[in-house]
């Protein structure tokens, strides 16, 4: 007997707890609280990719391209990093108000010999 109390100490404590709880704050209040704490486990790593997404937009929004190197820099700068070239004008620029044949380019097919 005295081997069975000490390998289940654990299973008669958490027998005693739930003894005790269910005919204190009754069945529902252990319901609830399981799945509470289900919500929050499925929650919090839904709200971390979440906050994350949000990151990565802000930060790829700050991304500039050089348009006379073609060199990447951060929205933190004035000048292409590379060329010297005035990256303001790169921001300032609304690109929905382009027309679509302004923003693509041109490619003639030459035939290969």
């Amino acid at each position: 007997m005295n081997y069975f109390l000490k390998a289940n100490k654990n299973l008669i404590t958490y027998s005693l707890i739930i003894i005790l709880i269910i005919p204190i704050f009754g069945i529902n209040f252990l319901i609830s609280f399981l799945g509470n704490i289900l919500l929050i486990l499925f929650l919090v790593p839904l709200l971390l990719l979440i906050l994350v997404y949000l990151g990565f937009n802000s930060y790829k929004s700050k991304i500039n391209t050089c348009s006379s190197c073609g060199a990447i820099s951060l929205g933190l700068n004035t000048k292409c990093m590379n060329c010297g070239a005035d990256l303001d004008d790169i921001s300032k620029r609304n690109y929905l108000d382009k027309k679509p044949s302004e923003s693509t380019i041109e490619v003639k097919a030459e035939e290969i010999k």
